[in-house]
C-alpha cells in the first residue's frame, strides 16, 4: 500500500487543531483539482463508453463492482439510470463486496475474497454481451480483481476506474481509466477526492452510454419515469417548450402517454 498515492500523507498536518473553516478550505482546495484529473482521462472514458454502447444495442448489460465506496458509487449510478433514462431494471447493475448489507455497514473483509466477486455476477446469469467495470480506489481490491479476471476470461467487455497509476486492476481489464488525485486532506480517505473522482467518471459514462443509445433527445431526459409530481411537472414543461402547448394540454397529454418521448412522437 506504501506506494499508493491515494495513501500518501496528507499535506495537512495541523487537522487537528484547525477550525471548522480552515478545514473546509482546505477540502475545497483539494476538491478543485479533481475536475483536471478527471479531464486527463477523457480519450479512455469515451473509448470505453463506445464500446459498452455497442455491446448494449445488441442486449448487453453493464455491471459496476466494487467495495466499500466504490461499491456504494457504483449502485448509486446503476439505480439512478431507470428513473433517469426509462430503461429497465437490470440494464445496469451495481455490486458490492458483503452484498446489499454492505451498502449500510461496512462487512470486515468481504472485499479480500478474490473468488466472491465473480461468484456475485454468475447470480445475474452473465453473457460475453455484458461489460463489468471495476471500481476501486487503490487497484488493488482481490474481490474486484478476481472479478474482472474471470469476467474478461468469459468474454466479457471488461474496463476500471482506479485512483492510482499502474495498479493490479489496471492491468486485468481491457479499458482501464485512470485517475490519480493524489493525497487525500485526511490521509487514506478515499471516500473524499477519489470518491468525487469515481463518481464524476461513473456519471461521465452512464450518461453518455444512454446518450448513445437513443435514451435522450436533445438535450431532454424524455424517458425518464414519471414517479413524483416534480418529474411531471419537469415532463410537462419540455412538452411546452417543445410543442408550444398550453400547460395544462401538456400535462394532460404526458400523465394519458406516458412520457415525454411518447407525447412529441405522437402523431
Amino acid at each position: 500500500m506504501d506506494h499508493l498515492s491515494t495513501e500518501s500523507l496528507s499535506p495537512y498536518t495541523d487537522l487537528d487543531s484547525a477550525t471548522a473553516l480552515q478545514i473546509v478550505q482546505y477540502m475545497n482546495a483539494e476538491d478543485r483539482t479533481v475536475a483536471d484529473s478527471v479531464a486527463k482521462a477523457l480519450v479512455p472514458i469515451s473509448i470505453l463508453v463506445e464500446a459498452i454502447a455497442e455491446r448494449m444495442f445488441l442486449g448487453g448489460r453493464l455491471f459496476y463492482i466494487g467495495a466499500g465506496t466504490s461499491g456504494r458509487l457504483g449502485i448509486v449510478d446503476a439505480s439512478e439510470c431507470p428513473p433517469t433514462f426509462g430503461v429497465p431494471q437490470g440494464w445496469v447493475i451495481g455490486l458490492i463486496a458483503g452484498g446489499d448489507a454492505a451498502i449500510r455497514k461496512a462487512q470486515e473483509f468481504a472485499e479480500d475474497d478474490i473468488y466472491q466477486g465473480w461468484k456475485d455476477i454468475l447470480q445475474h446469469q452473465p453473457t460475453a454481451q455484458d461489460t463489468l467495470i471495476g471500481l476501486s480506489a487503490s487497484g488493488t481490491t482481490p474481490y474486484v480483481i478476481g472479478a474482472v479476471q474471470t469476467a474478461r476470461a468469459n468474454g466479457l467487455l471488461t474496463g476500471c476506474i482506479t485512483c492510482n497509476e499502474n495498479t493490479p486492476l489496471a492491468q486485468a481489464v481491457e479499458h482501464p481509466i485512470s485517475v490519480p488525485v493524489g493525497a487525500e486532506v485526511l490521509s487514506g480517505s478515499t471516500r473524499l477526492k477519489a470518491g468525487t473522482a469515481q463518481k464524476m467518471v461513473l456519471n461521465m459514462i452512464s450518461t453518455a452510454v444512454m446518450i448513445r443509445l437513443g435514451r435522450v433527445k436533445g438535450n431532454r431526459m424524455v424517458d425518464m419515469q414519471l414517479t413524483n409530481e416534480k418529474l411531471i411537472r419537469r415532463g410537462t414543461k419540455m412538452i411546452v417548450e417543445a410543442k408550444g402547448w398550453s400547460e395544462s394540454d401538456a400535462r394532460a397529454q404526458l400523465l394519458k402517454l406516458g412520457s415525454v418521448r411518447a407525447v412529441l412522437e405522437a402523431k
